[in-house]
């Protein structure tokens, strides 16, 4: 379906780790205080045996935090890459935030290959994953591409706190109203896409691409930072969670090294005054699906 479950896990962070992260601004708590960092490596739309290598690069370069879903089919990849980084002694499972999601990809189809919904609701689906806490199968739970009326249905019947709401944010999609929302109500956002994912296969000539748009390189030339680096700093100076994707060595590098600089507030003004409803993941395909998030404002 259009609406994915997310289901976080991670290791806490060892204390002296923690308090230097947060103290250089590099992590926030969820509601129940678990700590993540604010800048992690995206593994979405990763060519088939890239993982394992842009895992261990990321790590390397200095990255805590790897988002991952069963609907991107390298979480076994990035496993191995996991399991590799550790038992070199490169980092421990401690240091390490790991989150996980499932969603529609595991629906059954028909004929045709079209999705057949489910008629579990998700509110109950969120109650299982309530169990998952319980049973210490995973430490902190949340949302992804949830609106404000689903996220209000699910806080009613919460006995766990939703840790997070990962969307699609970025200058074209600022998503103010639903991050204030989130805000209110104790939930943090994870913003995929942030780049603007000029790389999305289904892109058509002539699409906007946020790397290239005259203002973000105008700031890039400002702070003498390349237009991703802009385009990463702006989701983390405005208290979000950010997981540029790439499998690009030095890409990976150069998307780390964001902290040592902040933009100012009239230029992250000026970076949402781009807002155009510019949704790039809309998940069309699944519009009818009567939980679809994206037909409401937000």
């Amino acid at each position: 379906a259009g609406v994915i479950r997310t289901y976080t896990t991670s290791a806490p962070l060892v204390p002296a780790l923690h308090f230097l992260m947060a103290a250089l601004g590099r992590t926030i708590n969820f509601s129940n205080g678990k700590s993540v960092p604010v800048l992690g490596l995206g593994t979405w739309e990763s060519k088939p045996g890239d993982m394992t290598a842009a895992v261990k690069n990321a790590v390397t370069a200095g990255y805590r935090h790897i988002d991952c879903a069963h609907l991107y089919g390298n979480e076994p990849e990035v496993g191995a890459a996991i399991a590799a980084l550790i038992k070199d002694g490169t980092v421990t499972r401690d240091e390490l935030f790991i989150t996980s999601k499932e969603g529609g990809d595991l629906l059954p189809a028909d004929s045709t290959g079209k999705k057949l919904y489910s008629d579990v609701d998700y509110v109950e689906t969120w109650e299982a994953m309530e169990e998952c806490v319980k049973l210490g199968l995973t430490r902190s739970i949340g949302v992804s591409n949830f609106n404000k009326k689903q996220l209000e249905r699910v806080l009613k019947v919460a006995k766990v706190p939703i840790a997070n709401n990962q969307i699609e944010v970025h200058p074209y999609l600022p998503q103010n109203k639903l991050i204030e929302f989130c805000k209110s109500k104790g939930i943090t956002i994870t913003a995929y896409s942030p780049l603007g994912s000029p790389e999305r296969p289904w892109a058509k000539p002539g699409d906007p691409v946020l790397t290239e748009d005259p203002k973000v390189k105008t700031l890039a030339q400002k702070y003498k930072k390349s237009p991703a680096q802009i385009l990463i700093r702006f989701q983390i100076d405005r208290g979000l969670i950010v997981i540029p994707k790439s499998a690009n060595k030095s890409r990976i590098e150069e998307n780390f090294q964001i902290w040592d600089f902040q933009l100012s507030p009239e230029d992250i003004k000026l970076l949402e005054s781009l807002e155009c409803n510019g949704r790039i993941c809309s998940s069309s395909e699944a519009s009818d699906h009567p939980y679809f998030p994206f037909h409401d404002e937000y």
